[in-house]
């Protein structure tokens, strides 16, 4: 039976995920060692898993109001203005989501109308675009370049803009790059938002993984700019809860209500006992000073030092990412494509690396290579990468 008259064709032409498939191989091969999905080695800590734990014993397993509990949302409300001096109200800005994912979905949808344009950054996530697309929008691309660090710079955003531009997604701290933007930089994007009348939707996931002493500055707590923001958060890579599937959206209430509609209709309501671990974790987070965070930011921040100086060491340029937890190292000295050389990889050293093109056009030349794998995993990997290198050098 031919299946295509009744699938939307958009959407069926949208590719899959580039980060999944490679993922997907190496799950298949026997001492394969995958850098390619970013998800935390960490163990949830056990006092969030405990909490969820005791909420399942008590028999709290049922739906939650569509918008989250209101307990943890105040948390979250607590937890924005502790850190990033933004302040939401609990009560009508802010939005429970399963996973961030979630939340940049809704966004999008609420927000978009059919031609609306979005401007995506890239290399950035692979989420974005096709998330652009399902909402019946077109995504046009920004590139940054790592001769600016791969901060997003006005003039290429003003470059980028039409008269069916809507929205500005801002992806930072960065995946693929660990690119940051700070204050300067996030404020000389102000004057082309306000001229072009745009809204934002600031993905801030990584926000508590940032290194050398830099810290995040989120773009709604700029002059003028908190009404122009979604933020989007989550919990899965700061408190090692990807699969607990928790995330949030906070905006003005005016669109964070037409979010929660969508929300309400698709989803219902994020997990009750996600939503549970998720509250203890910013409670206890507020309480000891997130020593559980600051705890894997620092392992990670000696994971990315060895990974930019392996590297650099294989004669791979290397730029040093200052945030999130992936390095994005440049293969193109030795004349293969980012697909080829990743292909090879893994066929011929059993290392799972994504190519860069998986994240745009302009990611080409590059891999991502995720440093959030456990020490002894790495360092195998990095040995074995060098003596690929190493060998296609021979080769040549």
């Amino acid at each position: 039976m031919n299946y295509d008259r009744f699938l939307n064709p958009s959407i069926a032409a949208v590719p899959p995920s580039g980060i999944r498939r490679f993922f997907d191989l190496a799950s298949s091969m026997k001492d394969a060692i995958s850098l390619g999905v970013g998800e935390p080695d960490f163990r949830t800590p056990y006092h969030i898993r405990n909490a969820a734990i005791n909420s399942l014993i008590d028999g709290e397993t049922q739906y939650t109001p569509n918008r989250g509990i209101l307990s943890l949302r105040r948390e979250i409300s607590r937890y924005l203005s502790g850190r990033f001096s933004v302040e939401y109200d609990p009560e009508t800005e802010i939005l429970v989501t399963v996973g961030a994912s979630e939340a940049i979905d809704v966004a999008l949808r609420a927000m978009i109308r059919p031609g609306d344009e979005v401007l995506v950054p890239e290399p950035s996530y692979v989420s974005y675009s096709p998330s652009v697309i399902f909402a019946g929008g077109t995504p046009v691309g920004v590139v940054t370049r790592e001769e600016d660090d791969f901060r997003l710079k006005p003039e290429y955003v003003e470059a980028a803009v039409t008269e069916r531009t809507r929205v500005l997604i801002l992806p930072y701290p960065n995946n693929p790059t660990g690119g940051i933007m700070e204050r300067d930089d996030l404020a000389a994007l102000i004057p082309v938002i306000e001229k072009h009348n745009l809204m934002v939707v600031s993905d801030e996931i990584y926000c508590e993984l940032i290194y050398g002493g830099r810290e995040h500055v989120s773009f709604a707590s700029l002059p003028g700019m908190l009404p122009r923001t979604i933020t989007v958060n989550g919990f899965s890579k700061a408190f090692a809860m990807t699969g607990w599937r928790v995330g949030y959206a906070c905006g003005p209430k005016e669109i964070i209500s037409v979010m929660n509609k969508i929300h309400q209709y698709g989803i219902m309501c994020a997990p009750r006992m996600g939503q549970v671990a998720a509250e203890e974790a910013l409670r206890l987070g507020r309480e000891n000073g997130y020593e559980d965070v600051l705890m894997m930011r620092e392992s990670y921040d000696r994971r990315r030092r060895l990974m930019v100086e392996s590297f650099r060491s294989m004669g791979l340029h290397c730029f040093e990412p200052y945030g999130a937890f992936y390095v994005f190292p440049s293969v193109r000295s030795t004349g293969l494509s980012s697909e080829d050389f990743c292909a090879r990889l893994l066929k011929e050293k059993s290392v799972a690396a994504v190519p860069g093109n998986a994240f745009g056009p302009s990611g080409e030349g590059n891999i991502r290579c995720c440093y959030a794998t456990a020490v002894d995993k790495l360092t195998v990997a990095l040995d074995r990468i060098a003596d690929f290198v190493r060998e296609l050098k021979e080769q040549a």
